[in-house]
């Protein structure tokens, strides 16, 4: 029994990442730099949002009690959610966008691939599909970070201060907890340590393309895995959960 709820967490661990990053991106509709990038931002949101009710169906399952998807979405209080604090960071500028879906997506990337080998049949499921969606993802922001880190001085300097910026938020996706080692130990979750030396050099290689400075090792905000968060999140669920707390049980 244990065991399950070890899973549930996991599974809204991950659904957590993809929904806000996907309400985040959400923001952006209408208001990227031109109309096919509009279309690319909103088109990663629903790949992320999409991602986020496959894995939230599944631990609803998990559950037992009833909940469907939207009912984990719209009704968690904040210190129930348990996404990287870097997904909850605000749009900013382009660069800023850029930059937190850059971190993200490599990571993600090795992630899903070694999901897809977990002993959980779901899991496995929806990290394959997810992998042929974070390629995208990745290929997308790589080339936008490299045209603007090697582009004008402003482009560079605007850039170079976004990967500044948000390089305290990538110390917390390759933590571990008891819960995840003990999936692990299972075959179910996924170990986090070799992910981040692939993801560190691959990062090095983009940043090199795009003439700009991996950051120095500083300081790393944590806390998401006990549903502490920052100022941003709090603003997030206001908006994005105001329906359902206004109406709740409403139906179109």
């Amino acid at each position: 029994m244990k065991s399950q709820e070890h899973l549930f967490t996991y599974c809204l661990r991950l659904a957590d990442n993809a929904l806000i990053l996907g309400h985040r991106l959400s923001e952006l509709c209408s208001k990227a730099p031109f109309i096919e990038e509009d279309l690319a931002q909103t088109n990663i949101a629903l790949d992320m949002i999409g991602r986020s009710q496959a894995l939230l169906n599944y631990a609803g399952q998990l559950e037992g009690k009833g909940q469907s998807a939207d009912d984990l979405a719209y009704r968690r209080p904040e210190q129930e959610y348990y996404n990287h604090l870097l997904v909850e960071q605000p749009n900013g500028d382009f660069a800023y966008t850029l930059a937190r879906q850059l971190y993200l997506s490599l990571f993600e990337l090795h992630f899903y691939t070694e999901l897809e080998k977990s002993k959980d049949s779901t899991l496995a499921s929806i990290a394959a599909k997810t992998v042929k969606e974070i390629k995208y993802h990745l290929e997308h922001t790589s080339d936008w970070v490299i045209r603007l880190g090697d582009g004008t001085a402003e482009s560079k300097r605007r850039m170079q201060k976004a990967i500044d910026d948000l390089w305290m938020y990538t110390g917390e996706l390759f933590e571990m907890d008891d819960l995840e080692m003990a999936l692990m130990s299972s075959g179910i979750a996924v170990d986090l340590i070799p992910i981040k030396s692939k993801w560190l050099n691959e990062l090095k290689t983009v940043l090199q393309e795009a003439t700009l400075q991996l950051p120095d090792d500083s300081y790393m905000q944590t806390g998401s895995r006990k549903g502490i968060h920052t100022e941003y999140m709090g603003h997030i669920l206001s908006e994005m959960q105001y329906l359902q707390r206004a109406y709740p049980d409403a139906t179109w």
